[in-house]
């Protein structure tokens, strides 16, 4: 591993940054509302704005990194990250953020295909454990986010805070092209956007349960605890809380996964254990925060690992299709979930029953992620059981 050490730093920092300004979201929410003067149900029109375009361009992102290279589309990412912060430093009101934000999601949309082919094309690479490593940069950034951002903001407002992270990106692009290697010359594969098998179907459907609870939970987490009397100082160390507890399942689950002859069957229980730490976490109360600290860490330990093990099995079996088009099909479901939850959340939260009938869209959907898991195992079991077993 020591070998690949700085491709796989390189490829955390890949998938962590895109994702700083979700984590963003749920950390400076009352402060954003408060500034652009918009209603706390239109916060969740902000993770849409970027998520949105995410889901749409995935597709076609999986097949453009298999033409351009994997060092062109990471290249790519970085300077779209940086992009995207300067412009949310300078322009103003609710439509210039939502410009902004789409710049940062057309990068998400390179980061599952770019940092997947440049897994899958490197040699001896323990893939699970990169896979595991470069999903983690993801908590990564919501473990820094929940750091740093409440400091940041508080001296220099939430859009400087926000900038603080051009540099970075801007280093990053430069560092591309020393650690992933130029495309091999020949043939362009076309840019053509590949079709999703039975399997591949099942499993974005999963990811699309999967994104539509994290997005509505941290978009919203900061303001549902800001209601309950939480400081922002407080809010911030939940959203680390969360972040930390999800690089440890990721490190940890994936490389499990790969151990398991099915790792559909970690996934379920995944869903299942988020459905158990949703149930708990409603018990919160203004004089009782403890709810809220369990919900960060369960929703952490288990759902924020689906996705990382979800790749893992992208990599592990062929038959899901190529590594790039399968992760960029496969992020079509994951970033349509996520785009699709907090609009749909806010829908909800204006009912009488406020955030008590919004988390109810959480609960639905992690049941049938949970289903869908078990439809997915059995496929995958009838599959290998016949003779001469082909395509799902």
């Amino acid at each position: 591993m020591k070998k690949h050490a700085g491709l796989a730093a390189l490829l955390t920092c890949a998938m962590g940054l895109p994702m700083m300004i979700f984590y963003a979201l749920g950390v400076l929410g009352p402060q954003l509302i408060a500034d652009l003067g918009i209603d706390r149900e239109h916060l969740g029109w902000l993770t849409t704005s970027a998520f949105g375009l995410a889901a749409l361009l995935s597709p076609w992102a999986g097949a453009r990194v298999a033409r351009i290279g994997s060092r062109n589309g990471l290249l790519a990412l970085f300077l779209l990250v940086a992009l995207s912060f300067s412009l949310m430093a300078v322009l103003p009101g609710f439509v210039g953020v939502v410009i902004a934000l789409s710049f940062c999601g057309v990068a998400q949309a390179l980061a599952n295909p770019a940092t997947n082919q440049a897994i899958a094309q490197t040699a001896d690479a323990p893939k699970a454990a990169l896979v595991g490593l470069k999903q983690a940069g993801v908590q990564l950034s919501a473990l820094i986010a929940g750091l740093a951002l409440p400091v940041l903001s508080a001296g220099l407002g939430w859009r400087l805070a926000l900038a603080c992270w051009v540099p970075l990106a801007l280093l990053l692009a430069f560092w591309v092209p020393v650690r992933v290697a130029a495309p091999a010359a020949g043939v362009r594969p076309p840019l053509r956007v590949a079709s999703a098998n039975g399997w591949l179907l099942r499993l974005m459907a999963i990811q699309a349960c999967a994104g539509l609870c994290l997005s509505s939970f941290i978009t919203f987490f900061g303001v549902y605890a800001s209601s309950l009397g939480v400081s922002p100082s407080r809010i911030g160390l939940m959203v680390s809380c969360f972040g930390l507890m999800g690089i440890a399942s990721r490190l940890l689950l994936t490389p499990l996964g790969a151990r398991l002859k099915d790792e559909t069957a970690l996934l379920g229980g995944l869903f299942l254990f988020a459905l158990g730490t949703l149930l708990v976490m409603q018990q919160a109360s203004g004089s009782n925060h403890l709810p809220l600290w369990l919900g960060v860490t369960g929703m952490g330990l288990s759902l924020v690992a689906s996705n990382a093990v979800a790749m893992s099995m992208l990599l592990r079996d062929a038959r899901f299709g190529g590594a790039a088009s399968s992760a960029g099909l496969l992020s079509l479901g994951f970033f349509g979930g996520i785009a699709l939850g907090p609009p749909l959340f806010g829908v909800l939260l204006r009912q009488p029953g406020g955030f008590a009938a919004a988390w109810t869209l959480l609960l639905f959907a992690l049941c049938v992620g949970a289903i869908l898991c078990r439809n997915l195992y059995r496929a995958r079991r009838t599959e290998e059981a016949r003779p001469h077993a082909g395509t799902a």
